[in-house]
């Protein structure tokens, strides 16, 4: 067994810093409940005097979960951490968060104040926070452009008052992993007093390092790692606690572990997308769309051999299904075969060939092959493109005082059935009145809306992914209408299903 890195998610307090992410106390439970299942050690659940909806988050998520620490931020400010051990009344475990800064840029022209001033703040807040709970965690901000023998003062003294873990943040995003490794390590090295507790680690992501400095923090003696998930927070962001997790899983010889069940990771960010309303971007680093796709001809032959030829993680671990092979005119017919394959179908040698250079001339005309355009190669005239489900009309009914409702029809080859639905809004009505017509169990896991272009009567372009007994499919479509546009993306995604 490894030595063990606590995970603190702060995805509730830093990231939600994110402009246009803000949640209400209903959705941070929930996201709380599922970091809870995830595995963490501790959730920052908010800063309880920045504002009254803040502290009641703070409030119930402490009723809501038992075994996380809950933890609540405040200034080295006495009304702070009174209002901070206010809201954690009712946790299990609580933990107050109170900190200063600690760099030059901090202390002269943000607290217009002195090192030794600094040092004294530091002290009382820790002092006082230690009234009110058992676990206190001092943040020295801006710690990664600190000098590094006063940062060990201030270090020393909050563990003499009562910190039981001295969080050591980048909080610019400053540092290259070097440069900060050999900060913990000189803390680890001269604070006389280090052993009596956590060193954590809080780092953003300016300049793309931050997962890089988290590792190399735990590596020189850290052993707690603040993350956020998706890698959210102010600016460029937080350390992504994916990232940190599977690293640390993937590299048997750093000899680290955590409680984290990775198994839950892909679940938890796509509850934190959705609602966050922040789409991950496709290429993100473990949870992205693409991170288990594979449309390179020479990936796909490697993966389909051995899928730890290009694979480093297993997509299981991370809760997805399977690896996918997307089909484009860089697939080689080794990926063609194996599809081909799922879908019933045995080629070999010349027809395999023949065949292959027929899917060249067509995914050189697209940007994807559908299983559908396979069947159409190799003769299946059933599944032609032109005998697909179409939206034939789409009214919806909604506004401030009325239940949005939906009336929809689909023509099936000729045939027209028409079906009404209500829902939470005009796509969700529609959603339901295709579900209806249909009359398959499908389970929406993702859903974009892109602007193509700019302005209020621009064409949007939805993205919809669906699950139909353990597979998922795809869907897309383009309109000036949304409603139309997002029903269109979901009946293509249904109309894809065997």
């Amino acid at each position: 067994m490894g030595d063990r890195v606590y995970i603190f998610d702060t995805t509730l307090r830093d990231g939600e810093q994110v402009p246009g992410c803000q949640l209400n106390t209903i959705e941070k439970i929930e996201v709380a409940r599922q970091l809870e299942k995830l595995g963490v050690d501790v959730i920052e659940a908010g800063f309880p005097i920045s504002s009254p909806g803040d502290f009641n988050s703070v409030v119930e998520i402490s009723k809501a979960v038992s075994n996380p620490t809950i933890c609540a931020l405040s200034r080295a400010v006495k009304k702070d951490i009174e209002v901070a051990a206010d809201a954690l009344k009712f946790a299990k475990r609580g933990r107050i968060h109170t900190g200063i800064g600690t760099s030059p840029y901090h202390i002269k022209s943000k607290l217009n104040s002195t090192e030794d001033e600094i040092i004294k703040r530091a002290i009382e807040a820790v002092k006082y926070a230690r009234r009110f709970v058992d676990d206190v965690e001092f943040y020295a901000e801006d710690a990664g452009r600190s000098e590094n023998e006063y940062l060990a003062r201030v270090i020393e003294a909050v563990i003499k008052a009562g910190a039981t873990v001295v969080n050591i943040p980048d909080t610019t995003g400053y540092c290259l992993p070097t440069e900060y490794g050999e900060k913990i390590a000189y803390l680890v090295n001269n604070v006389p007093n280090i052993d009596k507790a956590v060193i954590s680690t809080h780092c953003h992501n300016d300049l793309g390092m931050a997962t890089a400095n988290s590792l190399t923090g735990v590596a020189n003696g850290a052993r707690q790692v603040e993350v956020t998930i998706n890698g959210l927070g102010e600016r460029a962001g937080n350390t992504s606690l994916e990232e940190v997790v599977m690293a640390i899983k993937s590299h048997h010889d750093l000899d680290f572990e955590t409680k984290i069940d990775s198994k839950q990771i892909i679940r938890t960010s796509k509850l934190v997308s959705t609602l966050m309303r922040m789409p991950v971007q496709p290429n993100k680093a473990i949870v992205g769309r693409n991170a288990f796709a594979h449309s390179s001809g020479i990936h796909q032959d490697g993966v389909l051999k051995n899928r730890e030829n290009y694979e480093i993680i297993d997509p299981v671990d991370v809760g997805v299904r399977e690896s996918s092979i997307v089909l484009t005119a860089r697939s080689g017919r080794a990926a063609i075969k194996h599809r081909l394959q799922i879908l019933g179908y045995e080629y070999e040698g010349e027809e395999l060939k023949k065949l292959y250079d027929h899917f060249l001339i067509l995914a050189d005309k697209k940007k994807d092959i559908t299983d559908e355009d396979l069947e159409v190669l190799v003769g299946a005239e059933k599944t032609k493109v032109d005998h697909a489900p179409k939206l034939e009309f789409l009214q919806v009914v909604c506004g401030k005082s009325t239940i949005p409702t939906a009336t929809v029809s689909i023509n099936f080859n000729g045939d027209i059935f028409t079906e009404t639905a209500s829902g939470n809004g005009p796509i969700d009505a529609a959603f339901s009145a295709v579900k209806n017509l249909v009359k398959r169990k499908v389970h929406l896991e993702e859903f974009l809306i892109q602007a193509i272009t700019r302005g209020s009567d621009d064409q949007g372009k939805v993205h919809v992914q669906v699950e139909h007994k353990g597979i998922s499919y795809y869907g897309f479509a383009a309109n000036v209408d949304i409603v139309s546009a997002s029903v269109e993306a979901f009946i293509d995604a249904i109309s894809k299903i065997q």
